[in-house]
């Protein structure tokens, strides 16, 4: 049976490759050049992880590692552009892969936080942050309202997937199926919210309302 590190590190390199083909869409509806395709695509895959990374000392980043990461996103990036005329046949597929993406980054970012043996509050920011801040960049970079803040579950979704996987590990109730588990808890949880339309409540104020 392959171990929990090499799963996830397929994982990872499928939810990089599905977080650039969705950056790259973003890209296209604000008519961006290919350049500009392929920066945000490797920004948004990237941009959590290395963040993460700055905030925690960890280095060195990831894509300085293993810059052919650098290749993969961009390449994913620039792939989109070639599939754009059948991308609308694939609107349910690319939500998968963007629910994917924060689930899996989510885990990573708590995994590299237990390593460095860090608090359990940490560990579990320390995977949001992985999971949420590259779609953060990616709504900045394409000015607009970051998706974590005013649309379906979001961060939610990544608290509970990095609870449940680190509730796992401190219990030690096997890397695989901690791994398998939390994934899969995580992936439901965020298309249940995509359909359902569920929302954290939110705070509405306008200057003069007596209420």
């Amino acid at each position: 049976m392959p171990s929990a590190e090499s799963v996830l590190f397929m994982f990872g390199l499928c939810a990089m490759v599905a977080e650039a083909m969705t950056a790259a869409l973003a890209a296209g509806r604000r008519k961006m050049d290919w350049f500009g395709v392929a920066m945000l695509g490797s920004v948004t895959a990237l941009g959590g992880g290395s963040v993460r990374d700055m905030l925690l000392g960890h280095y060195p980043l990831l894509w300085v590692k293993y810059p052919s990461l650098l290749l993969l996103t961009g390449g994913a990036a620039l792939l989109t552009i070639a599939l754009a005329h059948v991308v609308h046949h694939f609107h349910l597929l690319f939500l998968v892969l963007d629910a994917i993406g924060l689930v899996v980054f989510t885990i990573i970012g708590c995994s590299v936080a237990i390593e460095m043996n860090l608090p359990l509050i940490v560990i579990v920011v320390s995977g949001m942050i992985t999971g949420c801040v590259g779609g953060v960049l990616r709504d900045i970079l394409c000015n607009e309202v970051p998706l974590l803040f005013r649309a379906e579950l979001y961060a939610s979704v990544s608290l509970v997937t990095g609870a449940l996987y680190v509730a796992g590990t401190y219990y030690r109730l096997g890397d695989v199926l901690v791994l398998l588990v939390s994934l899969a808890v995580g992936l439901t949880f965020r298309l249940l919210a995509i359909r359902y339309k569920w929302e954290m409540p939110k705070f509405i104020y306008e200057r003069g309302d007596p209420h």
